[in-house]
């Protein structure tokens, strides 16, 4: 951890440091949305981002796309170890010249990595990038309006 580190800062600057009532703690500073009058902190606003709709639209789109992604390479990969230790006649078997099953399969499991990386970055440009910026944008407004 850095000294610069603004959490760093906070905690041993005494913030949040309560006594048994619950007040800050003497000599300790107030955190911003201890004080009077304060809008919400910033952790409650990224509590609230997080529980939005919005935010929740973007990590279920998120997530329609990874798992099932995940599952197939996960699938796919297992497929090769396992056909290449329990069939290795199949995986010996040539295909053009010296090339075989193994090695045309191995090869596919690169492409495989390229094909899946361009449609994540392809998917997460239409469907995620738009609505996950227009987030943050107005998360960023929530705070610098609770900082006044």
């Amino acid at each position: 951890m850095r000294l610069e580190d603004p959490w760093y800062d906070a905690l041993a600057s005494g913030w949040s440091d309560r006594d048994s009532t619950g007040a800050p703690a003497p000599g300790g500073r107030a955190a911003p949305g201890d004080l009077p009058g304060a809008g919400p902190s910033t952790g409650d606003i990224y509590l609230q981002v997080q529980r939005s709709d919005a935010f929740q639209e973007v990590r279920a789109r998120y997530r329609r796309f990874v798992v099932p992604m995940s599952v197939t390479f996960l699938v796919w990969y297992l497929a090769y170890v396992v056909a290449a230790t329990t069939a290795p006649a199949l995986m010996a078997r040539p295909v053009a010249g010296a090339v075989n099953v193994a090695m045309v399969a191995g090869l596919a499991q690169f492409l495989t990595t390229f094909l899946l990386t361009w449609a994540y970055v392809r998917h997460a440009r239409l469907r995620r990038d738009r609505a996950a910026l227009d987030l943050r944008w107005d998360t960023q407004e929530m705070t610098r309006g609770a900082g006044r």
